[in-house]
């Protein structure tokens, strides 16, 4: 008597089931890189040069959790009608989605500062691109080293 295992038409929903649930799932739990971060820039801004400078990121080098990294971006500029700061936007390589928050501004803002909190997956490059009002781009970037407790990680 030879016995062969037959699944039931459950075991095989079931197992449909899962497979579909993982799926669905798989995509969000890639995260973005150097690659993607610099595609988002390129759509935004094409192959425009941009420049080191004008830009204080402040980010921790090391964040003890993820979930609440303060981060403060300042602009220097004059902000006058004919100088100002149109935009900033703020970039991580590690996360889900490379884009974190965008800023824009205006001369009537008086500065070009903004602070905020973010969320970051794990260690990774923040990277931050400023938009002038005569077109000029410029960037830093920053290391944070997401820790579980402060411990390494």
């Amino acid at each position: 008597m030879s016995s062969t295992f037959t699944p039931s038409r459950r075991t095989v929903l079931s197992a449909g089931a899962i497979a579909a649930f993982a799926a669905a799932l798989a995509p969000r739990l890639a995260f973005a890189d150097e690659k993607m971060v610099a595609d988002e820039i390129k759509k935004l801004y094409g192959d425009k040069k941009i420049d080191a400078g004008k830009i204080k990121l402040d980010v921790p080098q090391i964040a003890e959790n993820g979930l609440v990294v303060p981060i403060t971006v300042d602009v220097e500029s004059p902000m006058t009608d004919a100088d100002f700061v149109k935009a900033v936007h703020v970039f991580a390589d590690g996360n889900p989605q490379p884009g974190v928050v965008s800023y824009t501004f205006t001369p009537d803002c008086g500065k070009a500062s903004a602070s905020t909190r973010m969320r970051l997956a794990q260690t990774q490059n923040v990277v931050c691109i400023a938009e002038m009002s005569n077109g000029a781009l410029y960037t830093a970037k920053a290391e944070v080293k997401v820790t579980i407790g402060g411990c390494g990680g």
